[in-house]
């Protein structure tokens, strides 16, 4: 240890008032998107005699002496002050969860003080998320719950930390409502994720939190087979030292501001590091993902211009219909269910896979016979990827979907969407996609054709309002609208003068979200109102 016990006392409320405690942030990642969606944020002491101390050397210390309030007291006031700095320069933001111990919410009045805090600085408190720990439960629910109410009742999110790490995890899941779940990976032992029991526990836990409709973030994420695992079970948003260390606040805030925003996550996917041979281990892991977390798949073995089924899943049969079993599809020759054409297709799929090494895809029709039901024609989309080869033999792991309705579909509506299109060229509505983090736009047909807009317009609205399309007096107005959108407004409208011959037009945006309240896309639209 750097510090005795003694020392860390003697020392915290000089090295507090010096500012040698600094706040370090660790990204939160969405697997599906690549973005970065939050942080957490963590105090690092950094000594002018001994450099950075482990917190595990002071923290303990802090709380067993009721010191700890002062010091996240201060993180939090550290947090605000980043994040005003940030909206101060129209940065991009996300939010950024703080950790609380117990200490913090037995001591009376701790929470305004906080909420003092924030409103001192002006910040949202959907900006702020707040960590409470399983363990915190333990030692009185009846305090947690209290203080987790006060927070909802000010708007802001509350976490439940280290998931897993306790004994108590569902009865407070059970009698407090929190908004985030974060789940310990650290809880699963080294290797377990790999067997049947670790496996099935860390999938019921996040089923359950489905069930609860609480979004799930894992910590600890450490291992290309860890995210690999938990990106099949639905676990999307992740935090560990694979995706990043926490960094200081200059590291961050360049995180945040730079190109690299939602590009460092390596795009993993479920198959890259896979064993084939553990395929045929009723026990393994890679089994469990086969039987329950992926949709119908199959895995094949191709070998001189011929395929043949080894496996399929349960999930496959139900997508090729026609009560197929599993003896007959595995005993059957696909190809012989093709067309020429079709069958040309298929095999030079395969062929391109093993040439690129990388995923690829096909659309076949097939002709299924059945006992029961008669021959049917079906449409299905195949998904290749390379999992073993050989001399004489490569093996594939293909998902499919049937897509016949679409297929049908699209051909009834092509008629449709003919007559669809005439009428739209009568109405006076114009529609567009906003992206809000990239600030991209991509147009209707009738914007592209009437006002000569191209299908993707960056860093809108600004190159519009240089094009005269939304004249000067409403252009901060309309910049403001966007600001608004990207700070969580769900709708706005209003009747606006557009084009140099200020023609009326009422024009509205409704915003989407995703599942941990950020603002992902707004819908626009302007309608003409000078013939209404």
């Amino acid at each position: 240890m750097f510090f005795s016990p003694e020392e860390v006392l003697e020392k915290f409320p000089s090295a507090l008032k010096a500012g040698e405690f600094a706040v370090y942030y660790q990204p939160q990642f969405s697997h599906s998107t690549g973005r970065l969606i939050g942080s957490e944020a963590l105090v690092r002491w950094i000594s002018p005699e001994h450099g950075i101390v482990p917190p595990l050397d002071f923290i303990p210390v802090l709380e067993e002496n009721r010191r700890i309030p002062e010091l996240d007291a201060y993180v939090f006031e550290q947090v605000c002050r980043f994040l005003r700095k940030m909206l101060d320069k129209n940065l991009s933001v996300v939010r950024i969860s703080v950790n609380l111990s117990r200490c913090d919410v037995i001591e009376p009045d701790f929470i305004q003080r906080l909420e003092e805090i924030r409103q001192k600085y002006k910040i949202p408190s959907n900006l702020i998320h707040i960590e409470i720990t399983e363990t915190m439960i333990v030692h009185g629910a009846k305090v947690v719950m209290n203080s987790v109410d006060q927070f909802h009742a000010l708007n802001y999110k509350v976490e439940m930390d280290d998931f897993g790490s306790g004994y108590s995890s569902l009865a407070a899941l059970k009698d407090i409502r929190f908004d985030v779940l974060k789940l310990d990976m650290n809880f699963i032992p080294d290797g377990a994720i790999g067997d049947h029991r670790g496996g099935i526990i860390l999938s019921s836990v996040v089923r359950m939190a489905k069930w609860l409709k609480l979004p799930v973030i894992a910590e600890g994420v450490e291992t290309v087979e860890q995210a690999d695992f938990l990106r099949s079970i639905g676990c999307d948003y992740v935090q560990g030292y694979l995706y990043s260390k926490p960094m200081p606040e200059q590291d961050y805030e360049k995180l945040l501001n730079g190109a690299t925003v939602g590009a460092i996550v390596p795009q993993m996917k479920l198959l890259d590091s896979l064993d084939a041979n553990r395929f045929w281990n009723p026990g393994s892991m890679e089994s469990l993902i086969f039987n329950h977390f992926v949709g119908g798949s199959a895995i094949i073995d191709y070998h001189d211009g011929q395929v043949e089924v080894l496996r399929v899943n349960q999930k496959y049969l139900r997508e090729m219909g026609m009560n197929q079993s599993e003896k007959n599809l595995i005993r059957s020759n696909p190809l012989s269910t093709m067309s020429a054409a079709d069958r040309e297709l298929y095999l030079k799929t395969l062929d391109a896979v093993i040439s690129t090494k990388t995923e690829q895809e096909c659309e076949t029709w097939r002709e299924l016979q059945s006992a029961c039901c008669g021959d049917e024609k079906v449409c299905i989309r195949s998904s290749f990827q390379l999992i073993g080869e050989c001399e004489v033999s490569r093996q594939f792991f293909v998902s499919i979907r049937n897509i016949t309705k679409e297929k049908l579909q699209i051909q009834s509506l092509s008629e449709s969407e003919r007559k669809f299109r005439m009428a739209s060229e009568q109405a006076n509505i114009y529609c567009w996609e906003y992206w809000v983090e990239k600030k991209e736009m991509r147009p209707c047909f009738r914007c592209m054709r009437d006002l000569g807009l191209p299908p993707l317009i960056r860093n809108y609205p600004e190159p519009v309002i240089r094009s005269g399309l939304f004249p000067a007096e409403v252009a901060d107005m309309y910049r403001d609208w966007h600001r608004q959108i990207a700070a969580g407004v769900k709708s706005l409208e209003a009747v606006i003068p557009l084009t140099e011959n200020r023609i009326p037009f009422r024009v509205r945006y409704t915003t989407e979200f995703d599942d941990l309240g950020k603002p992902v896309r707004a819908y626009g639209s302007a309608e003409c109102m000078e013939n209404n």
